[in-house]
């Protein structure tokens, strides 16, 4: 209740201190779930925007999987969960956010890199076309066609009526080259490749 009332008073440091003492005594203890639950939150609201640091969201989502993990069959388990969504979908935009800045710059390696991170560890997030469009961008300026060509198919395989599908079909037609080529069973397994758990 310490904890609980320093969160409410948004005393985060000192209610994740609090809760921390409490599971460093009583690990198995009734209010431990509660415990876990409590430091997650705390780490949850201090979430800011993309531009900035992501340490605390990255310290809520180690703490949300946590609760996952240990109390999967509890309330605190399916908060956690909508609220890891959430997070993912932040962090994503953070990559995106540093991918655009490398890709203006002509860094496109670096680009590729937090593209990929997008499509492969945040998969379900709202990102990933742009993700993927954003890679045949990043393939084409690095010359190489055919990476840029696959990349084009899983888009178009997965979100064929999206705005970032139809600007890389132009930029691949621009190519002479059309990700349409591909067909359905080569599409779905380059996605299982890409994207894992892809559709």
């Amino acid at each position: 209740m310490s904890a609980y009332a320093s969160y409410k008073g948004r005393d985060y440091e000192e209610a994740i201190s609090t809760a921390q003492r409490y599971l460093a005594v009583n690990p198995a203890g009734e209010a431990a779930p509660y415990a876990h639950y409590l430091i997650a939150v705390c780490y949850f609201d201090q979430i800011i925007d993309v531009g900035r640091d992501q340490k605390t969201t990255q310290l809520a989502r180690a703490a949300l999987l946590d609760i996952v993990r240990r109390y999967p069959d509890t309330d605190y388990a399916r908060d956690a969960s909508l609220k890891l969504d959430m997070v993912s979908d932040h962090l994503a935009g953070k990559e995106m956010e540093i991918g655009r800045w490398y890709l203006r710059r002509n860094q496109h390696l670096p680009a590729l890199n937090r593209f990929k991170t997008v499509v492969e560890d945040y998969d379900t997030t709202a990102h990933v076309p742009e993700a993927l469009h954003r890679l045949v961008e990043t393939y084409l300026s690095l010359g190489l066609t055919q990476e840029a060509t696959t990349v084009g198919a899983v888009l178009g395989y997965n979100y064929p009526s999206s705005t970032w599908y139809r600007d890389s079909y132009r930029l691949l037609q621009g190519e002479g080259v059309d990700p349409a080529e591909l067909s359905e069973p080569q599409g779905r397994t380059l996605l299982q490749r890409l994207i894992p758990g892809g559709k």
